[in-house]
């Protein structure tokens, strides 16, 4: 920090202060939050029973982990989860290409895509079952079937409004549609898909965790619609924590994958 102004070396205090107070303020609301659920439980304003409390999840957790139980339904829901994201992605970016490369295309199917978009993904899952049975195939499609009608929708926007004049250039040095779209269009569009990916990895998750609901005899999903049968509401919770770690674990990588592309750029 030598090379820097003094300007520059209490804004870049300023920020590091400023992002040490968000990170600290964010643990403290965790602990104040785990603190009072863990008193109210013991004490009896709260029914332990119903809402459990952070140290009996903790028990819970731990006896599934020796028992290796839990590391079968967190890597059922795992799999599933990224199956289906990756698929997603990929289908995504190749349905987008297609109805840019065919604007007549891309008019007709227009209100079939903002239909199925808006359908509720849930309505869509018992007949998926019927369709393709209690499968990992199933609870598979269940995930893609929420994401996916967005994702192309969001992608095909996001290549219509590419600069125009720098599509023009192409065409004027003698290249065709197809260089038009690998030399401006997807590289222009790199931060929409990877904003995508970001929003498709929850999507995909939630999917994934209504098929489970319906159809599965593993996985996250399967053991909360079982222990909220059987009144196991320690094991629910867990799930439910489990859950929301594995969906920051996943966005933090789709983060960490962003960082690397603006770096590179």
């Amino acid at each position: 920090m030598s090379d820097l102004s003094a300007g520059q070396k209490k804004y870049l205090l300023q920020h590091k202060k400023h992002k040490r107070i968000v990170c600290v303020s964010r643990i403290l609301i965790l602990l104040s939050f785990l603190f009072i659920w863990e008193f109210t439980a013991n004490v009896g304003i709260i029914d332990s029973f119903i809402f459990s409390s952070p140290s009996k999840i903790a028990l819970c957790f731990w006896g599934m982990v020796l028992d290796k139980s839990i590391f079968l339904h967190i890597g059922v829901t795992l799999y599933e989860t990224i199956v289906s994201f990756l698929l997603v992605i990929a289908i995504s970016i190749l349905v987008a290409v297609t109805l840019w490369f065919s604007s007549k295309l891309s008019e007709i199917l227009d209100p079939y895509l903002v239909v199925l978009n808006s359908l509720p993904k849930s309505a869509l899952a018992p007949l998926l079952i019927v369709w393709l049975g209690a499968t990992k195939t199933t609870i598979i499609v269940a995930g893609m079937s929420v994401a996916i009608f967005g994702s192309i929708l969001s992608l095909y926007t996001s290549f219509t409004i590419v600069d125009p004049g720098k599509i023009k250039l192409i065409y004027t040095l003698g290249g065709s549609r197809f260089h038009a779209l690998t030399k401006v269009v997807l590289p222009s569009t790199i931060p929409t898909i990877i904003s995508n990916m970001k929003v498709n990895i929850g999507l995909c998750l939630v999917g994934v965790i209504i098929g489970e609901f319906l159809a599965a005899r593993d996985g996250l999903g399967y053991l909360i619609i079982y222990s909220s049968q059987v009144f196991k509401m320690d094991w629910l919770l867990m799930s439910i924590v489990l859950l929301c770690i594995m969906a920051m674990g996943l966005y933090s990588l789709i983060n960490l994958l962003e960082r690397i592309y603006h770096k590179r750029v």
